[in-house]
C-alpha cells in the first residue's frame, strides 16, 4: 500500500498499549540525506476548550508505528507517549 505525506492528515493515530486515540497526524518528520520519514507528530490533547491553547506535541518515532491502515495508524508505545514542545524541540526521556 502506497501512501502520500497529505494523506496522513485524515488518519487518526491510537497506541495500542493503552487504547488511547492520540488525534491526527498534523506533521512528519523527514531525514533528507536518506529520504526517509523519521517520525509522525500528533498535536496534544486541547485544554479548557482550546481557550488555553494545546499540551505539547506527541512526537512518534517511526519504529513504534505498528500499521498503517486506510483510516488508522497503530502505534506501540508502552507506558506514556513522548511529548515535545509546538515549537519542535525535542525532549528524549
Amino acid at each position: 500500500m502506497f501512501c502520500r505525506i497529505a494523506e496522513l492528515h485524515c488518519k487518526e493515530v491510537i497506541n495500542v498499549c493503552t487504547g488511547f486515540r492520540l488525534g491526527y497526524v498534523s506533521d512528519a518528520e523527514l531525514d533528507t540525506k536518506d529520504g526517509r520519514v523519521t517520525a509522525l507528530i500528533v498535536p496534544g490533547p486541547y485544554r479548557f476548550f482550546g481557550l488555553l491553547g494545546h499540551e505539547d506535541d506527541f512526537y512518534l518515532p517511526w519504529g513504534c508505528i505498528e500499521r498503517i491502515g486506510k483510516d488508522i495508524i497503530l502505534v506501540n508505545i508502552p507506558g506514556e507517549c513522548q511529548r515535545c514542545k509546538p515549537d519542535r524541540k525535542r525532549k528524549w526521556f
